[in-house]
């Protein structure tokens, strides 16, 4: 498929693609609108080691430091949060409130930096304050030498969680144009969806891919047609004529050989516009200096003499069935070389009068 394929699908299929996207906007509006908000308090720890004033001792310091605090991340555990939860009253366990807090420490640096989750914007900022207080003393604890000698790591407070104002879920903006996207995709898949699905035929295009058969002309649609049947007389400069008269000159190089002297005109359904087609393609035939004589076949619901403005009390049915003559049958429309043969009074066995040996005759 070519580009301007896709965009004739998005013309066609537009509808689809709206609706689609508006589906799953709304969606994501109920989806942002019914989920629980949740907001985080954040504390920021350093951690630092004593034990000596030269730069080599400084130096050995600060690669233990860095080395220590990849694993004082991970001591996020009963030995911390029970006591949080003991002094919060949280009514919960350290295995669920781990949940909540994650502690991560930016690269190359000796800084811890805790995180905590909670629906209540309060309770988070008080469990951050709480968790930050607490792992100090654990670490103070784990790397004491003995009870009389203190740890050589300290862990300082460097910034103390504040009550958060806004939630960091949901995000409805980003929530609502995640949406947006993802509903034009899917908008535009149903709708690429729904035309390789589409076996109708609908121009020459289409044509040409189900039929070996050259496609001699189109007549555009016109949603007018029915008020205005004989558009080659009632705007003779109009496109829709103009297609008439080339269907008209493409006609005479079907078969130049053999040139043919009968045309029949069919459709698949009703009201398709064969009667239409037929009277207008006759104008522009006699207009050319052809003689030309149109017989109505539609036998079912005849419209071409109230197209033409003719009479219809004697028709095909009355030559058919032997109670006219041809001759008689026949209507000359204005002054040109077109003559006219009405269906005549519809019978209630049209199938076999278009079959019969008369008819062929």
């Amino acid at each position: 498929m070519e580009l301007k394929d896709y965009i004739r699908i998005i013309r066609k299929r537009w509808r689809i693609i709206i609706a689609a996207m508006l589906v799953v906007l709304a969606g994501a509006a109920l989806a942002t609108a019914l989920s629980p908000k949740v907001y985080e308090a954040q504390t920021q720890l350093f951690v630092s080691t004593s034990g000596g004033n030269d730069s080599s001792a400084l130096l050995s310091g600060s690669s233990f430091t860095q080395q220590r605090v990849k694993s004082y991340a991970d001591i996020i555990t009963p030995k911390v949060l029970d006591p949080v939860i003991a002094e919060l009253r949280l009514g919960t366990t350290a295995d669920k409130l781990a949940k909540h807090i994650t502690a991560t420490v930016p690269l190359d640096t000796v800084l811890i930096q805790v995180a905590v989750t909670d629906g209540s914007p309060r309770q988070a900022a008080a469990v951050a304050d709480a968790v930050g207080k607490q792992f100090t003393l654990a670490i103070a604890d784990l790397e004491a030498i003995s009870a009389r000698t203190p740890s050589p790591v300290k862990i300082s407070i460097v910034s103390t969680p504040t009550v958060p104002t806004a939630p960091i879920s949901p995000k409805p903006t980003r929530n609502l144009a995640l949406g947006l996207v993802l509903g034009l995709l899917l908008g535009l898949g149903l709708a690429l969806l729904r035309d390789l699905l589409d076996t109708t035929i609908k121009g020459e295009k289409d044509c040409a891919e189900v039929t070996d058969a050259t496609v001699i002309g189109g007549i555009a649609f016109d949603a007018d047609a029915p008020k205005r049947p004989l558009i080659v007389q009632a705007d003779p400069h109009s496109p829709r004529a103009e297609a008439f008269r080339t269907l008209r000159t493409n006609l005479q190089f079907v078969d130049a050989a053999n040139h043919p002297r009968s045309i029949v005109f069919t459709s698949s359904l009703p009201s398709e516009g064969k009667t239409t087609t037929a009277a207008n393609l006759a104008i522009t035939m006699a207009a050319s200096g052809a003689r030309v004589c149109v017989v109505e076949g539609d036998l079912r619901r005849p419209k071409l003499l109230e197209y033409m403005g003719l009479d219809g009390s004697v028709g095909l049915t009355n030559v058919l069935i032997g109670q006219a003559d041809l001759s008689d049958s026949l209507q000359r429309f204005s002054d040109g070389g077109l003559f006219v043969m009405g269906a005549g009074p519809v019978p209630p066995n049209p199938s076999e009068l278009l079959g019969s040996a008369s008819m062929e005759k």
